[in-house]
């Protein structure tokens, strides 16, 4: 799946997204709205990981589903 269909699906998506990332509040996941670039800036922010690392997830995330 690529992000546009991510971005179109988000919500049958944004389940998925809190089962990989639990620490992401439902709040979070109505803000993201599909925009890839607030998911990795809220990943970043939870996991205190580099942006790098979050991107990764993200594009992982993306192939699984």
């Amino acid at each position: 799946m690529n992000w546009d269909q991510v971005k179109g699906n988000w919500a049958q998506v944004k389940g998925k997204a809190q089962q990989q990332w639990g620490e992401l509040t439902n709040d979070d996941l109505d803000i993201i709205e599909g925009k890839r670039e607030e998911l990795v800036g809220r990943i970043q922010e939870r996991y205190g990981i580099a942006k790098e690392e979050a991107e990764k997830q993200v594009d992982d995330f993306c192939k699984k589903n």
